[in-house]
């Protein structure tokens, strides 16, 4: 029997650090600092370290197993909660995959400004926002007319990913300091500096998390990747050595510059913080340098997430859980509706900029909330799939995952989430209309479930509206 073709271990590793680091890496920094010290910081690391790698498992376990199931990781919602479960984890995806464009939008126009500071500021006044709008039609257009990131372009921007981050690295280590780094190792001492207080250990470890699930927006796509590995076997060992790798990466980037500047400076630094650090260390070239690598990179990852959530729609047609119309393909094979409402919708959201402070904050935290629905949801399948079949290790890690998921969102990111399910109610309306075009009786329990988020929708419209939920932080 012939050996099965497929790429080796090395290559499957090098692939799944380059599709999952992203912009979150290069503006870490700023928002880390101003939720934790280096010692709690460290400790959610930990902690985030164990829950994504018990995702990924179950990513490639459910992969493995369940090879019928390849329309997105929502399909796995659908096999355990049917059409409706399926809906609301593939709406999550969707609601998730294009926030995540605003957010690259935000880090860009930052960057921009850079280079020029008079007139894109911090990166969401009104000339940022029109930019960004300018673009985000350009590559829609680009995706609709079948032009997708090639593996050179991916190649690009993985090259303009890696080269600032390694000259960052050697920059931060020969300025590092361990005397700046343990002067406030857990964050006992209140600095009233850019908003940062004494804080609990606890809160600062709960603070990090939605911050450092940013970084791993995507990380579904290992397990897509591992699929392309000669083995099963190798499959894994690549999805273990691809997390070391990236929580190598990540952890360096965010926990050295603890030693090179206080946590007041490192908060107070802006978008996109490895400039404002570079810009201390070694002057403008560095930030330039940062800014760069930032642009190219944000650009190329840019046009993959563009045609994401129009996948993930269309993928949602085909499974019966959006209308049919949402699904269809123009002659270049790109769904031109789905592209469309996306793009309008990336073009309003992106106005909402000009009412906060902390635009990329605001972006990437409701982004990871959307996408942390869909993680849950595959670690409950996992635990259900592995229970049906008496793997009892498989439970375990499917348990690990679930509960992790759940903690992020009921610790770090409640509000974040609460914000997200007013974003469901219109998809309410789509669904039901796919269930009249396919003949699908929406049952009792369909009903309550979407009652209850609506309620928990309006719930968070008024606290919202009564600034207990703020969006300008």
């Amino acid at each position: 029997m012939d050996e099965k073709k497929g790429i080796n271990i090395t290559e499957l590793t090098l692939l799944i650090i380059g599709s999952t680091i992203g912009s979150g890496v290069f503006g870490i920094t700023s928002d880390l600092a101003t939720a934790a010290a280096p010692g709690p910081a460290i400790l959610a690391w930990i902690i985030v370290g164990i829950g994504v790698l018990t995702l990924v498992l179950s990513l490639n376990n459910l992969s493995q197993k369940r090879p019928d199931l390849d329309s997105g990781i929502f399909s796995y919602a659908g096999a355990a909660f049917g059409p409706l479960g399926e809906f609301i984890s593939g709406w999550a995806y969707w609601l998730s995959a294009w926030l995540g464009n605003i957010a690259f939008a935000t880090i860009t126009m930052s960057a921009f400004g850079t280079f020029f500071p008079k007139v894109f500021a911090n990166g969401q006044n009104l000339v940022s926002i029109i930019v960004a709008i300018i673009l985000t039609w350009i590559l829609t257009l680009l995706v609709n007319r079948g032009i997708e990131s090639a593996a050179f372009i991916n190649s690009i921007g993985t090259i303009c990913k890696i080269i600032p981050l390694v000259v960052f690295v050697i920059c931060v280590i020969i300025a590092f300091e361990a005397k700046m780094f343990t002067a406030d190792f857990w964050g006992n001492v209140a600095q009233n500096v850019h908003g940062l207080k004494q804080t609990s250990l606890f809160t600062q470890v709960r603070s990090s998390i939605i911050v450092m699930m940013w970084l791993f927006v995507g990380v579904e796509g290992a397990s897509v990747l591992s699929s392309r590995a000669r083995t099963r076997t190798d499959a894994e060992k690549a999805s273990i050595l691809g997390l070391a790798s990236l929580l190598t990466i990540y952890i360096v980037v965010s926990i050295l510059p603890y030693g090179v500047m206080t946590r007041a400076q490192l908060a107070a630094g802006g978008q996109p913080a490895l400039g404002a650090i570079m810009q201390h260390l070694v002057g403008g070239w560095g930030a330039a340098l940062i800014s760069i690598g930032l642009i190219i990179s944000v650009l190329v990852s840019w046009l993959s997430w563009t045609m994401l959530p129009a996948e993930s729609l269309m993928l949602m047609a085909d499974d019966q859980t959006l209308p049919t119309s949402w699904g269809k393909l123009n002659s270049k094979k790109a769904p031109t509706r789905a592209l469309i409402i996306t793009g309008v919708l990336q073009s309003i959201f992106l106005f909402s900029l000009l009412f906060t402070d902390y635009a990329y904050n605001f972006a990437y935290t409701l982004c990871t909330a959307a996408i942390l629905i869909c993680y849950f949801l595959v670690g409950v399948y996992q635990m259900e799939y592995s229970g049906q079949n008496h793997e009892w290790g498989q439970f375990i890690i499917g348990l690990i995952a679930t509960l992790f998921e759940l903690m992020a969102m009921l610790l770090s990111g409640w509000k974040q989430v609460m914000v997200v399910s007013v974003g469901f109610i219109p998809g309410f309306i789509f669904y039901l209309q796919a269930c009249k075009e396919f003949k699908h009786v929406v049952t009792t329990k369909e009903k309550i479930v979407m009652a209850l988020i609506v309620i928990f929708a309006i719930v968070s419209l008024v606290l919202i509206g009564n600034g207990t939920i703020s969006i300008n932080n």
